[in-house]
């Protein structure tokens, strides 16, 4: 009975954390206090919008106008969450061990302004990490027991920083 609660527990656990990271809306915002003055979005453009589809995030491109010769670093970091239990093996399979663990993509450049002040951002985009990936180079803290992945959930960070700017002027969370 103890041990069916506490692998019930684990699940809803688990099942909880997923529901609640991985619904969450994507939030954008630009502020272009943290940028040179009288930086802004060329006309038909805006801030980029970023997607998940799969492991996959994926980031439009944009372009920025009355930058002069700043140059700015955009960041795009994948992380993968992944929540489950350890079995101790036999006939039952108790579960031993709940684990959170979290494993972090990142791709960055840094793109240089134009002769006339104009930054193109380019898209971005990154990929996080499968579960196979991760039970690859996971192991329980007893070399006997085996992981069980019970959830996973996949969060974003889309950032572009001017140089001399210790703030990002856009930061995008998913």
């Amino acid at each position: 009975m103890q041990r069916t609660l506490r692998r019930a527990l684990a699940l809803f656990v688990a099942m909880l954390f997923a529901l609640t990271v991985g619904t969450a809306a994507a939030q954008a915002a630009t502020n272009f206090a943290n940028a040179p003055q009288g930086a802004h979005y060329v006309k038909g453009y805006g801030e980029p919008v970023c997607t998940l589809t799969g492991l996959t995030v994926s980031c439009t491109g944009t372009q920025i106008a009355g930058v002069g010769n700043t140059n700015a670093t955009v960041t795009l970091s994948v992380t993968s969450t992944f929540t489950g239990v350890c079995h101790n093996p036999g006939v039952n399979s108790k579960i031993v061990e709940p684990f959170t663990e979290s494993e972090t993509t990142t791709t960055s450049s840094v793109i240089t302004s134009t002769k006339n002040g104009r930054l193109i951002v380019p898209e971005q985009s990154a990929t996080g990490t499968s579960t196979e990936e991760f039970l690859a180079d996971f192991s329980c803290p007893n070399p006997n027991w085996t992981p069980e992945v019970t959830g996973t959930a996949i969060s974003w960070e889309y950032s572009l920083t001017f140089a001399g700017f210790t703030d990002p002027a856009i930061l995008i969370t998913g």
